[in-house]
């Protein structure tokens, strides 16, 4: 009796960012995202540590990019053999990522510059066609690699699962078309997460709060499936990226609009 009278009182005190994290899910898995930065930005403005609010993040990560996956699987939206190259160092990477530690003033700066500019160019490019023009050029495995490794790390180190940084720069790539670049970056998230989560739990510090956490990971659960059945069902590819572009330009705006107040 006395668990479901802590599960309540914590929903009561929290049921502000339960209801964003549920709204997180729904918009950030309809675009192949689990929605990490936008966990982390929510988080930060409560009183929990940042090791616990990293973990949080990633578990949140896990349990959307999971549904959504099965559902893009089911969809057959994955080309694999494009995929593996992605996560082949991605996975490693992120693992000594999440190991390390990082600054939270530097993790917020770099990580709202990189997202606002990354937003911009997704809306400035011109690529809004429903095919990929380039989908008959052979890609560099290396290059993906390459690519794969240095979102992974980043991403090990911040507690996201990568998407923000990978889907922006597979559509000014023009990787492939905007359903199967959001299916990747879903498991693309997903392997990277789980990675990243481990190195986080061999880290001394590692530390997570249970009962919010619980909450918070059955919430985004519900949200993510809506999310991921609204992408692969209804929403048009145009409408994917424009979406997308838009999210990652809110975040951004929100990291660096927090720093600059606590600056002043």
């Amino acid at each position: 009796m006395l668990v479901f009278q802590n599960f309540f009182d914590a929903i009561t005190l929290n049921w502000e960012i339960i209801t964003l994290f549920f709204l997180i899910a729904i918009l950030y898995s309809s675009v192949g995202f689990g929605g990490g930065s936008s966990y982390l930005a929510v988080l930060a403005l409560t009183s929990l540590a940042f090791t616990q609010i990293r973990a949080i993040s990633l578990l949140c990560n896990i349990v959307v990019v999971s549904g959504g996956t099965y559902i893009y699987i089911k969809n057959k939206l994955f080309n694999w053999k494009k995929i593996i190259p992605l996560v082949l160092m991605s996975v490693p990477m992120a693992f000594i990522g999440g190991y390390l530690k990082i600054s939270q003033v530097f993790f917020y700066i770099l990580l709202g510059i990189t997202l606002l500019v990354a937003a911009i160019l997704m809306l400035s490019s011109k690529y809004i066609s429903k095919k990929s023009e380039s989908s008959n050029i052979k890609k560099s495995i290396i290059k993906d690699i390459s690519y794969g490794g240095g979102i992974g790390f980043i991403s090990g180190m911040v507690g996201i699962g990568g998407g923000v940084f990978l889907a922006p720069l597979l559509y000014l790539t023009k990787w492939d078309t905007p359903k199967r670049i959001a299916a990747t970056s879903s498991f693309f998230i997903l392997v990277n997460s789980i990675a990243g989560l481990v190195g986080q739990y061999l880290n001394p510090d590692f530390s997570v709060e249970p009962t919010i956490t619980l909450i918070l990971m059955f919430t985004v659960l519900i949200g993510g499936q809506i999310g991921s059945r609204l992408s692969a069902k209804v929403i048009s590819p145009i409408k994917i990226k424009k979406g997308t572009a838009i999210l990652i330009a809110f975040v951004a705006i929100r990291l660096l609009w927090k720093q600059l107040q606590f600056s002043i």
